[in-house]
């Protein structure tokens, strides 16, 4: 479990602003919902405060787990990788060879993975198969519907 957890600046800024969220106005909310239920009276067969109160411990843990987390971060720049071959922190623009859509993601660590946001984890399939992989490389990734194959058109950080 001493594993490190490699992420960008921002990534690290992030974690710390949702732990003192957390810690905040997630502890005062939790709080609260614990008073208004026990106000309802007999603890004992009070399913409000049962449910209050386990959400206060998921609370607790989720804050905890963030903060093992960030005590385990060591922060990586993109100045101090190559930029000629795909890595973490590298802007990845593909081509679908099948269908010729072009995709772009930016390649960062599991703990700041966004799909949302096209922050791909070099831990997911088409991480992986980037990795090491140069403009002009032919990136093959096993999906459901069988092999997908992207061509590397562009790498910048």
């Amino acid at each position: 479990m001493n594993d490190v957890v490699y992420m960008t600046e921002d990534g690290v800024r992030e974690l710390e602003l949702e732990i003192q969220d957390l810690k905040g106005k997630g502890r005062k909310e939790a709080a609260q919902k614990l008073a208004e239920a026990r106000s309802h009276g007999d603890l004992s067969e009070n399913a409000e405060y049962d449910a209050a109160k386990q959400a206060q411990e998921l609370l607790e843990i989720k804050i905890s787990q963030l903060e093992i987390t960030l005590s385990r971060v060591e922060v990586i720049k993109a100045g101090d990788l190559p930029s000629d071959k795909v890595y973490i922190l590298s802007n990845v623009k593909l081509k679908n060879l099948k269908n010729n859509a072009i995709f772009e993601y930016y390649l960062v660590s599991p703990a700041e993975a966004d799909f949302e946001k096209k922050k791909l984890s070099v831990d997911s399939p088409i991480g992986k198969a980037l990795m090491g992989k140069s403009v002009g490389d032919i990136a093959e990734i096993k999906a459901p519907a069988g092999i997908v194959k992207y061509e590397i058109i562009e790498i910048s950080r």
